[in-house]
């Protein structure tokens, strides 16, 4: 398993001219299989720089969409592989209660937010909803859940044979706590998290912010730390960041955090452009 972050929501604040190292696309992650297989966590701003990368050739590609707030699904429009009558695309993603995927999407996908409709894409479309049953994508088995964030939101357990990554880039498992963490069987994504060998998770506040933000779908870094303890995961990248807090800012966040709970598990910056291969 390879783990390519193309937009973590990061630092849009940095001083001076150059482009902030955390990076200032929106959410998107590519998971590449040994065998090939390609999925596309989230269609932020990340995904068109995701979809340039990859090989014409290439005839299926997966995107699983965690819920369709804009900055998960800005960047969908503009995904090459949907101008592809050759390409086989499939997106998941949760619909509502009272709105089927199709239709949710269709009002992104439509004017007068885009000019194309979802029904007159090119490429040949499958859209599947989730949460339900486990499916596999290649070499990929994949686990799905609703998670405490606004709106219908699901996070991703994906298992290969060689490691495990679980994703919830918005999640607030503390809402509602009066001690965090809480059990493991009453937590929110604990069931997804658990054990993996690579957790991607929100850290977007501060302790400072959240005490402010509480409900807002979001962790502290404490809190994110935290729930990766609980979760029991090998490694753990904060990811979502606040883009309100500049590169240094962050750089400091996640030291203090570190240093607050010394954590058991490695932790790697969620930097914009960062490879890693978990397991």
């Amino acid at each position: 398993m390879k783990v390519t972050l193309w937009g973590t929501r990061g630092s849009l604040a940095s001083p001076g001219p150059e482009t902030a190292r955390y990076g200032g696309n929106t959410s998107c992650v590519e998971v590449r299989g040994s065998d090939g297989t390609v999925l596309v966590l989230d269609a932020g701003t990340g995904i068109r720089r995701l979809g340039l990368s990859l090989p014409g050739s290439l005839q299926r590609v997966n995107i699983l969409l965690t819920h369709l707030h804009m900055d998960h699904i800005q960047g969908l429009g503009f995904f090459p592989a949907l101008r592809n009558p050759q390409a086989e695309v499939h997106i998941w993603g949760p619909a509502s209660t009272t709105l089927n995927l199709r239709s949710r999407l269709t009002r992104y996908l439509s004017p007068p937010l885009f000019p194309v409709h979802l029904r007159d894409l090119a490429c040949k479309l499958f859209l599947h909803e989730v949460p339900g049953d486990d499916f596999d994508i290649g070499e990929f088995h994949i686990s799905s859940a609703l998670i405490c964030h606004p709106d219908p939101t699901v996070g991703y357990r994906i298992e290969a044979p060689d490691a495990t990554l679980a994703y919830l880039p918005d999640h607030e498992p503390a809402l509602g706590a009066q001690k965090f963490p809480l059990s493991a069987d009453w937590t929110s994504g604990y069931k997804l998290a658990v054990g993996s060998d690579l957790l991607i998770h929100d850290a977007q506040f501060t302790e400072d912010e959240y005490r402010t933000r509480m409900g807002w779908g979001h962790s502290s870094l404490k809190h994110a730390f935290e729930f990766a303890a609980l979760a029991g995961v090998k490694s753990f990248i904060p990811f979502h960041h606040d883009p309100s807090h500049t590169d240094d800012a962050l750089d400091d966040l996640i030291k203090d955090s570190v240093h607050l709970v010394q954590p058991g598990f490695v932790v790697m910056p969620g930097i914009e452009g960062s490879t890693f291969e978990p397991g």
